[in-house]
């Protein structure tokens, strides 16, 4: 499924959290949850999608991610704890 969108991925509840913008999320979240992609989500094992939003276009994307970059901690767990409470892997909720 081709769709912009911003995602949230962690290594546990209240762990670790990285930011990301993809076109294609269930592949991005594939390549996060096997370590494929070298960098931050590897090293610190973020391999849990937790949150995401779809939006129309990719400058969408990439400004709402900035967005949710440039707040807060808390303000990430709010989104997360707002969509996913439990903090389940959303993974195998994407077709």
């Amino acid at each position: 499924m081709k769709q912009p969108c911003v995602y949230i991925t962690a290594n546990r509840r209240n762990g670790t959290l990285y930011t990301g913008v993809t076109s294609n999320l269930a592949e991005r979240a594939h390549q996060h949850r096997e370590g494929l992609i070298a960098g931050f989500t590897k090293r610190y094992g973020c391999k849990l999608l937790v949150w995401y939003e779809t939006l129309e276009t990719m400058p969408d994307a990439i400004f709402r991610e900035k967005q949710i970059k440039a707040g807060s901690r808390k303000d990430k767990l709010a989104l997360i704890e707002a969509m996913n409470p439990d903090w389940l892997d959303l993974y195998d909720t994407l077709a």
